[in-house]
């Protein structure tokens, strides 16, 4: 049987329910597990009733772990599909990442979109002793972002206008664009050009180039950034590594979709 849809192009009750049950899958998986189940289900935008009997399905299954007490973390075999996708992709999106790293000196990451934010997923150090505070696994916004402004760019009209209502424009820092029409412009900008900029928008010191990571539809599936301390790359260095960031996201792109 298949969910239909209706006149807008939704889908009914049956797709609406599946999307629920990944949002909350996405907000289990959140660091700082365990997470309780209000905040499960705020995160997710979830009633909390419809998010404790989709955590009790995939507790049941092995997806989901319950500590006690209104308490969830990802399961046993949530870790195994992932590790299973990582380890199917890790080789070459390594030596992609690692080549770049070593053409830039700075800091590398790949991040991949998860709803409203993105997340990193891999993370190639600098050659200074200085470090980013990033790591694997972190959650990142994305209008004050580099790699998050990738993906906004792409996103269809309504879809943005959908995460950026749902996320908001916080401020980050003083640098961070928290004005719609001025957030509409720089997207624009980032199109145009094939690649975003990060001037100590997100966190104070830190400046990124990023590309974005498109599917055959071009659709932004995440990005790859160049990350480096902001007194030892200036803005006009870190954009002049945009040709190499692009051409590692298309290498990207060719590995992983």
């Amino acid at each position: 049987m298949t969910a239909e849809t209706g006149g807008d192009g939704r889908s009914s009750s049956s797709g609406n329910a599946v999307e629920k049950a990944l949002r909350v899958l996405e907000a289990v998986s959140m660091p700082g597990a365990p997470h309780r189940l209000a905040e499960i289900a705020a995160t997710a935008g979830v009633p909390k009733p419809s998010a404790h009997r989709i955590l009790g399905t995939f507790a049941e299954r092995g997806f989901v772990h319950s500590h006690g007490g209104g308490r969830y973390a990802p399961g046993p075999r949530l870790r195994a599909m992932a590790a299973q996708v990582a380890g199917d992709d890790d080789r070459g999106v390594d030596q992609v990442l690692a080549e770049l790293q070593r053409q830039v000196g700075h800091t590398v990451h790949l991040a991949l979109r998860a709803g409203d934010r993105a997340v990193y997923t891999h993370k190639v150090e600098a050659d200074q002793p200085f470090r980013t505070s990033s790591r694997i696994g972190m959650w990142l916004p994305l209008h004050s972002t580099a790699i998050g402004k990738c993906v906004l760019a792409h996103l269809g009209v309504l879809e943005r206008d959908d995460v950026l209502g749902a996320a908001g424009l916080a401020r980050r820092t003083p640098a961070t664009i928290t004005e719609r029409d001025e957030l509409d412009t720089e997207l624009a900008e980032v199109r145009r050009r094939g690649y975003a900029v990060d001037d100590e928008e997100n966190e104070a010191s830190i400046r990124c180039v990023a590309a974005p990571l498109l599917d055959s539809s071009g659709s932004p599936v995440g990005a790859v950034s160049v990350s480096g301390v902001a007194f030892l790359v200036s803005r006009e260095q870190i954009e002049a590594f945009a040709p190499e960031v692009r051409h590692a996201a298309h290498s990207l792109a060719a590995v992983l979709l």
